[in-house]
């Protein structure tokens, strides 16, 4: 076992607490997992993403061998793709066919790339993303992130957020939500460091149950006060299921799956629309390609054993892409390796595979449970943004150890370094017709390509 490992990725927890340890992942990667459909709109919903992304983890642990502890959830990096998708469709339905179809064109990139990985090796990628390249990329997935954990924890309700400013905090109540994300972050940390045997292993179970007490608390004198800017729970989710009175909806409830919607388009399908998924999708796919590799370099050194080697990086590839088709085939949205899972396993030093399939399955039958759906889309932003602060600081923290092991007087990895972050922290993002290349994106390729330009010249000098 890895000295940094309470459980490591054979051992087994007992059933009492691996349910807890379950749900404790479920919570780090529910936010984003259902943000994702949320911001593509068109009719798909969380349950039926959430549900994807436990058919996509089960797919990817299948193709490892149950050897990489990570959950695969609802991938940002192709919003612009399934937009376009849906922008592109002469029917609703037909969209839902092209986000399946995309996500198919995604995945056969995947499958290709794992043959050549597996015949070729993975020593083309170390030296194409050594640790001048992959320590600040690591850095800058979760530096990326800092600006959304902040304003969220100045947001409250699953719709409401009022930035940043100080007009803002002073005047309409963001002070309780600033409170809320406090009291998570605190009780987090404290968990985490001082906790003793379960505590330390189940922070942000803690955590998000003590901001959610204190939310309810200014929400109950909000309504009493009938003071709005206070009332920082949403309860619109619960309402929704007792709008049309208590019946069977109320406590089971089938998702939205997106291949039932995509069989209804199947008679508006055309080669044209088929190249316009074709040319949204598999652009991208390349670009997450390398995110891939960052993803797994990162938990690889969490948990002390090189993934690209065992099970393989072809294996985890394989894993990822045929996950994101069967993912999609359900819930629209490919899949791919959470960050928020990584820091999840970073902070508990829980790194059990069985967890992490826990988690899957649980996520698939939770979809179907409207009450505990709505529980979590009830669980206020400024609570989840507490947590993030932790998660995402973790992911920064792992790239820049990663950075520490560079050598930095050599100044070809300085400025290879300099031109990941900088442009990365910076924003540099891309959109080349519909297809949107994200910041972390734009500097790992420049990254790549400074690598490679400043070491071919070394190696011509010398």
């Amino acid at each position: 076992m890895a000295k940094n490992l309470v459980y490591d990725i054979h051992d087994k927890p007992k059933f009492g607490n691996l349910l807890i340890f379950a749900i404790q992942q479920l919570l780090a990667i529910m936010a984003a997992t259902i943000a994702v459909p949320a911001i593509v709109g068109n009719g798909m919903t969380a349950s039926a993403a959430l549900f994807g992304a436990g058919v996509g983890t089960l797919v990817y642990q299948l193709f490892t061998k149950f050897r990489s502890p990570v959950f695969l959830g609802s991938s940002f990096a192709f919003i612009g793709s399934m937009s376009a998708a849906f922008a592109g469709a002469a029917s609703a339905s037909l969209g839902y066919l092209g986000i399946i179809l995309g996500a198919v064109f995604a995945g056969l990139i995947y499958v290709a790339i794992a043959l050549i990985v597996k015949f070729a090796g993975v020593n083309w990628i170390n030296k194409l993303m050594p640790p001048a390249v992959i320590g600040p990329t690591v850095a800058l997935i979760g530096l990326s992130l800092a600006g959304a954990a902040v304003k969220d924890m100045f947001s409250y309700g699953p719709t409401k957020n009022f930035g940043l400013s100080a007009y803002y905090i002073m005047n309409k109540g963001a002070w309780a939500s600033l409170i809320c994300a406090l009291v998570t972050f605190a009780t987090v940390i404290l968990c985490s460091v001082y906790g003793k045997k379960m505590a330390k292993l189940i922070p942000f179970i803690i955590g998000i149950l003590a901001g959610y007490a204190v939310a309810l608390i200014f929400t109950g004198i909000g309504y009493a006060a009938n003071v709005d800017a206070i009332k920082v729970i949403d309860f619109a989710p619960f309402k929704a299921l007792v709008a049309d009175g208590v019946r069977l909806q109320t406590f089971l409830a089938l998702p939205k799956f997106s291949f039932v919607e995509a069989l209804k388009g199947v008679k508006d399908f055309s080669p044209s629309y088929l190249a316009t998924v074709a040319a949204a999708y598999i652009p991208v796919a390349f670009v997450v390609f390398a995110e891939h590799v960052a993803d797994h370099k990162n938990l690889s050194s969490i948990i002390e054993k090189d993934l690209l080697e065992e099970p393989g990086l072809h294996r985890t590839l394989l894993g990822d892409g045929v996950g994101s088709i069967a993912g999609a085939f359900f819930g629209g949205c490919p899949n791919t390796t959470y960050g928020e899972s990584v820091g999840c396993v970073a902070i508990t030093r829980n790194a059990s595979v069985v967890t992490i399939t826990t988690t899957a399955i649980m996520a698939m039958v939770i979809a179907f449970l409207a009450p505990f759906v709505a529980f979590l889309d009830s669980i206020p932003g400024c609570v989840m943004g507490g947590v993030c602060v932790t998660l995402y600081g973790f992911i920064a923290v792992s790239g820049l150890k990663m950075i520490q092991k560079v050598d930095l007087e050599d100044h070809a990895n300085l400025f290879t370094v300099s031109a990941i972050l900088i442009p990365g922290i910076g924003g540099m993002a891309m959109a080349i017709g519909e297809v949107y290349i994200t910041c972390i994106a734009c500097a790992l390729i420049l990254g790549i390509v400074t690598n490679v330009f400043l070491n071919a010249f070394k190696k011509k000098n010398s």
